[in-house]
């Protein structure tokens, strides 16, 4: 497998502020990070894996055959073990397909309403796939543990970050700076490995 100096990978997604986590890891090597911004032409590749693995898996492989380049993609979600692992894929989508976190965060608290917190047991899920042309597509995952509080908590983050309480911390995921949050969760986590997995090629 060739060094990866000097290089692009583009990363499977729109969300600028994802994008820019990768930028700041891959700035010491020289990698050119882009993203699916840079491309508008580019349509959604469809997530239709019943895992996080599997859909992390089509967006790379999909992305990297139609470019002939490195791609990194990561799908990502919340677990919750009292509705059976559920919402899980559909995190962005749980109250409909117009991924409105606010809707999502009302369901998940609606239908654990009688639930108590001794229960309500949860974990975010990262798995990250890079699928390099002409190489065996390199997965891996993170995992943050914590459980769903009845009522929201702070203003950092996005998604299910302010019910999503971290017992060790004492706070929600939203009430966290954004460098603890990239030092703890699933996703740093997941690219922690990721990084090791291909450590060798950076140097």
């Amino acid at each position: 497998m060739d060094k990866l100096h000097n290089k692009e990978i583009i990363i499977a997604t729109k969300n600028k502020g994802k994008a820019k986590e990768f930028e700041r890891l891959f700035a010491p090597y020289h990698i050119r990070v882009l993203t699916l911004l840079d491309f508008p032409d580019v349509s959604d590749i469809e997530e239709t894996g019943n895992t996080f693995e599997e859909n992390a898996l089509l967006k790379a492989e999909a992305i990297s055959k139609q470019f002939h380049t490195m791609v990194i993609s990561d799908d990502s979600g919340l677990v919750i073990d009292a509705l059976n692992g559920r919402p899980g894929v559909f995190s962005a989508r749980f109250a409909g397909e117009n991924k409105d976190d606010e809707a999502n965060i009302n369901k998940v608290l609606s239908e654990l309403k009688d639930v108590p917190q001794e229960n309500r047991t949860a974990r975010f899920y990262c798995a990250i796939a890079l699928a390099i042309p002409d190489e065996k597509t390199i997965t891996v995952s993170g995992v943050c543990e914590g459980e769903i509080l009845k009522e929201k908590r702070g203003t950092n983050g996005f998604g299910y970050d302010p019910i999503f309480f971290i017992k060790e911390k004492g706070l929600t995921m939203a009430e966290l700076s954004s460098e603890e949050k990239n030092k703890l969760s699933h996703r740093a986590k997941a690219i922690q490995k990721l990084f090791h997995e291909i450590k060798d090629l950076l140097i």
